[in-house]
């Protein structure tokens, strides 16, 4: 019995081997057998553009520090005591245009200015007292001369000595004389006139400079005064930057301004010097680096220095901003103060159909082409000039054509490309043609 139950296990066995078996058939019977691939020619996958024909604003880019359209220098017109002071008269206050900033003690000027007054009153009463006493005195000479007359007669017929008539002559003579020296007294009256008048206009002067008031609105600088203070004429009080109004010397090197000039007509600079700002048609944009964004102003062109930076080989150009108190932001804009570094592009007039491409693509004067069979060529090419990242083609491209931007390494004539269009590089493209770096 027990002999017999040994052998039903060992059969047990047998079936499951079975099965295992006729699946592995199967299985093997289905398999596909391996796909054998031909040699063939290698290819390397690019990202490509289509070389954009784009209106272009040329830009410039140069570096400049903030500085006061206008600095007024504070200087004393008047010596004296400091006897009067604005609170606020600190260095980095904003005072505005005609406050009070300080006084200087007018007594003594005041009494000057009294005195000048005096003279000048005095001046006219002996003019009217001079006229009094040249009509007096033209009536005696008349006088006089009659009685010459009336002597000279009398003298005649005998009734009359030679004395008489000696001293009928002597009186006229007199008469004469006494007229002149009046009338010579009211001839030098206008000029002591005119003295005594630009004597009391300086005096009014030197009182009115008693007082000194902010030219115009103003940040106070170097301040180097206080209350009591004795200053003399010509020192200096105080200095003060204008606030309304901010430029900047940004230096450009030669290169960068040309290509705002590139195919500009001369007709349009034969008046220089009549409106040189709307002649150059120039749009400046300041911009600060703030770290995590930057602030930006729309600036106005002013002029271009007067001289070439000889050890930099760069021309200052200025431009200004007005108002940038209104033009603040909180927290993205701060307000232009003297001594910031800034950024100054200058757009300059857009420039019609013309070839831009990457920088980054042209390696010794050579673009890579993508064919229409996708094979790499070499194509040189003539560059106009370099803005930023960019560069304008002169010659040697045709709009359309299939620019390889990617590195390629080894690069061989010829090679079979697998292209990608890059749209992103395309609209990049579209942007700085607009002139945004």
């Amino acid at each position: 019995m027990t002999d017999h139950k040994s052998i039903w296990r060992k059969l047990l066995v047998i079936p499951p081997i079975l099965l295992g078996i006729g699946v592995l058939m199967v299985m093997v019977g289905n398999k596909q057998p391996p796909v054998t691939s031909e040699a063939g020619e290698p290819t390397k996958r690019v990202r490509v553009i289509e070389a954009p024909q784009l209106a272009l604003t040329p830009v410039a880019e140069g570096y400049g520090t903030i500085q006061p359209a206008r600095v007024w220098s504070g200087v004393a017109q008047v010596s004296g005591r400091i006897v009067e002071l604005h609170p606020r008269l600190r260095n980095g206050e904003i005072i505005a245009k005609e406050t009070l900033l300080l006084k200087i003690d007018p007594v003594d000027y005041e009494l000057n200015l009294a005195q000048v007054s005096a003279e000048l009153a005095e001046l006219k009463i002996e003019e009217n007292n001079v006229k009094a006493s040249l009509s007096i005195e033209e009536r005696s000479l008349k006088i006089a001369q009659r009685e010459l007359q009336r002597i000279t007669k009398l003298t005649a017929k005998g009734t009359a000595s030679q004395s008489d008539l000696d001293n009928a002559e002597r009186n006229l003579l007199n008469n004469r004389n006494a007229v002149q020296n009046v009338k010579n007294n009211l001839a030098l009256l206008p000029t002591k006139l005119k003295v005594l008048e630009a004597k009391k206009r300086q005096a009014e002067r030197d009182l009115e400079n008693t007082s000194v008031y902010a030219p115009f609105n103003m940040r106070v600088a170097d301040m180097g005064i206080e209350i009591d203070q004795f200053v003399s004429k010509g020192g200096l009080l105080l200095a003060g930057d204008e606030v309304d109004r901010v430029e900047v010397v940004a230096r450009f090197p030669m290169s960068s301004l040309r290509r705002l000039f590139i195919g500009r007509d001369v007709s349009e600079f034969e008046m220089l010097g009549g409106n040189l700002a709307e002649a150059v048609a120039f749009e400046p944009l300041l911009r600060l680096d703030l770290g995590t964004t930057i602030a930006e102003w729309q600036a106005e062109f002013v002029r271009f220095s007067d001289k070439v930076d000889p050890d930099t080989r760069t021309m200052g150009v200025v431009v200004a901003v007005d108002r940038p108190f209104e033009k603040v932001i909180p927290g993205q804009r701060p307000p232009l103060s003297k001594g910031m570094f800034v950024q100054v592009l200058l757009k300059g007039k857009t420039q019609a159909d013309r070839i831009i491409l990457p920088r980054s693509t042209i390696k010794n004067g050579v673009v890579y082409l993508a064919d229409e069979n996708n094979r790499l060529q070499r194509q040189p090419v003539e560059i106009l000039y370099n803005q930023g990242d960019i560069s304008v083609i002169e010659n040697g491209i045709q709009p359309g054509q299939r620019v390889v931007i990617s590195d390629l390494v080894p690069a061989v004539s010829g090679m079979l490309l697998q292209t990608v269009p890059d749209q992103q590089m395309e609209a990049l493209l579209q942007e700085r043609a607009r002139g945004q770096l």
